[in-house]
């Protein structure tokens, strides 16, 4: 008896989506064949494109920077170095409080203090194994577009990839931002206005 079980590794995740345009799966990114080399040469940038498409909750995390001895060379007072697994940041705050700040390179520079404890919330490039299967099919999508174009060399099917993956793209969006506190609508003072 067959049965279906997760994608939880690149090599899964790539090989359904060859499977979606009707190519043969690949039992590694090294094998040898057309599909391996296409799809290792591609994996990658779609994966880390669909990483920070949204702030999903599975792929967010909140860190304290680490204070660089050396400061800025202008503009800024502090230099922090940010975690290595960074995709993109959301924010920087001192006490729950948000606090301007710049990104060069892998760090951010901010008008801070030495005595200042300064967080990151950022997305990072979470393993394959960690992503929920509402992601990972809309990422199996995401992949079999360009693969319907350099593998299959099917326009058509490209097109029907791409409806599909942004329409997959769009739900994982919609499933995931369900995962947080709601946010209650303040109407006291609307009211108070309506009224008088």
């Amino acid at each position: 008896m067959v049965t279906s079980t997760k994608a939880n590794s690149p090599v899964d995740i790539a090989s359904r989506a060859l499977i979606l345009i009707g190519a043969e799966p690949i039992t590694s990114f090294g094998d040898g064949t057309t599909e391996s080399l296409i799809t290792s040469n591609l994996y990658e940038d779609i994966a880390q494109t669909a990483l920070v498409n949204a702030r999903w909750r599975f792929a967010t995390n909140q860190s304290v920077l680490n204070l660089l001895t050396d400061a800025p060379t202008g503009r800024y007072d502090k230099a922090y170095q940010l975690p290595t697994d960074t995709l993109m940041v959301h924010a920087v705050t001192i006490n729950d409080n948000v606090v301007d700040y710049q990104i060069y390179g892998d760090k951010i520079y901010a008008d801070t203090t030495d005595n200042d404890i300064v967080i990151a919330d950022y997305s990072y490039r979470a393993n394959e194994v960690d992503w929920p299967s509402y992601f990972s099919l809309a990422v199996e999508y995401a992949l079999a577009v360009p693969l319907s174009f350099s593998l299959a060399r099917d326009a058509s099917l490209g097109s029907l990839m791409q409806q599909q993956a942004t329409a997959l793209m769009a739900k994982a969006r919609s499933i995931d931002s369900q995962q947080q506190t709601s946010r209650k609508l303040i109407t006291s003072r609307f009211l108070t206005n309506r009224r008088s």
